[in-house]
């Protein structure tokens, strides 16, 4: 039995989550008094939408599969927004209800420490899915979202203090 996503469907979703967590700065630069704390979720949402460019480009240079049959244009694609946005990290009734509690600087950098690591933690269980000719694809991915949650921690460390 063949798995349900390809490596192709792993960094499209990739895309989505980066650009989930583009909007999410874009959120908290607005919830920030501090002109310094605004500036740094506008990096933050700079960097999130440069990860996303870092994974179309991932995205451009692997093996395209076709997708699976639709029953009308652009249904697989609507799925694959539909579960990033709803079943994977960006679940919409998680976060609205994690969002509510984002008040600060350091909330808002634990929510975004917690989406780096529901990220990094999803893509080493789905690489075992996916098998060893996939491997290098998905692991730029993960590298990509360790040097996010280093800089979130780092930046908490900073506003901790």
């Amino acid at each position: 039995m063949g798995s349900l996503f390809d490596a192709t469907d792993i960094v499209q979703f990739a895309v989505r989550v980066e650009e989930n967590g583009a909007n999410f700065y874009r959120f908290a630069v607005q919830l920030m008094k501090d002109d310094d704390a605004k500036k740094i979720f506008e990096r933050l949402a700079e960097e999130e939408l440069k990860h996303g460019k870092t994974f179309s480009q991932i995205f451009a240079a692997m093996e395209k599969t076709p997708p699976p049959p639709e029953s009308f244009a652009g249904e697989y694609a609507a799925y694959l927004r539909s579960y990033v946005d709803n079943a994977v990290i960006f679940r919409k009734d998680l976060l609205d209800k994690e969002m509510a509690l984002v008040k600060d600087t350091v909330s808002a950098l634990d929510f975004g420490i917690r989406r780096e690591l529901d990220s990094i933690n999803y893509y080493h269980e789905i690489k075992e899915l996916l098998g060893p000719g996939n491997y290098d694809a998905v692991d730029k991915i993960i590298a990509e979202e360790r040097k996010h949650f280093c800089i979130l921690t780092d930046l908490k460390a900073k506003f901790s203090k």
